[in-house]
């Protein structure tokens, strides 16, 4: 992220989380206290995986920004075979690190509650 990109980024997480206290998001920084991975999930994400959570797909190749950083979407499908998103982040790098601490920041923004399909 260039300088002040996170800084707006927060205030836009801040500014849902008053508008929806349901509103979810969690960031990891490094040993220099920048950013580096993000992930956010609103209320009709949190709302979603509560009743949809049977299958989850996790896209890391759906796109990335300017700085070449992965964006990763986790996702499945509604009763009608919509689809519907659970939760989204922006990766530093698809290092394992990065992967332990996505799966388990989308845990607890799901309070814990794994996929009835999953296989850990």
């Amino acid at each position: 992220m260039t300088y002040g990109e996170a800084g707006i980024l927060l205030q836009y997480f801040q500014q849902q989380l008053t508008d929806n206290p349901s509103f979810f998001h969690a960031y990891q920084m490094d040993l220099e206290e920048q950013i580096t991975n993000i992930f956010w999930a609103d209320a009709r994400m949190l709302f979603d995986y509560h009743c949809f959570r049977d299958v989850i797909s996790l896209d890391t190749t759906y796109c990335t920004n300017g700085d070449h950083r992965p964006l990763a979407i986790f996702s499945g499908f509604n009763h009608y075979r919509g689809g519907v998103i659970f939760g989204t982040t922006l990766l530093y790098d698809e290092t394992i690190e990065s992967f332990k601490w996505l799966f388990q920041t989308f845990l607890q923004s799901h309070n814990q509650k794994k996929s009835t399909n999953c296989f850990y």
